[in-house]
């Protein structure tokens, strides 16, 4: 029992600490708004930039594909004996 209470004045005595910064001498003030709204404005860009650069690719990769199966179509006219002015003469 006297173990318990001398463990209840310790934690008791125990002193709380007190803040000796002024909150308002540490703040970020006009400078950090610039760095940070400059730093918002190139992620801005560089998303637009990404996206314009996967369509790009996304539209290229579209092209090719109807190409190669043009080219597939016209190869496998050509395999079947026909001629693109008319029927086959077989």
């Amino acid at each position: 029992m006297h173990a318990l209470m001398w463990l209840a004045e310790t934690a008791a005595s125990t002193p709380t600490p007190t803040s000796t910064v002024n909150a308002n001498a540490v703040t970020p003030g006009f400078a950090g708004f610039v760095a940070i709204a400059v730093i918002a404005i190139a992620v801005v860009l560089l998303l637009v930039d990404m996206l314009r650069r996967v369509r790009r690719g996304r539209y290229r990769a579209d092209v090719i594909e109807q190409l190669d199966a043009e080219e597939a179509a016209a190869a496998d006219d050509g395999e079947s004996g026909r001629d693109e002015d008319g029927p086959s003469r077989v």
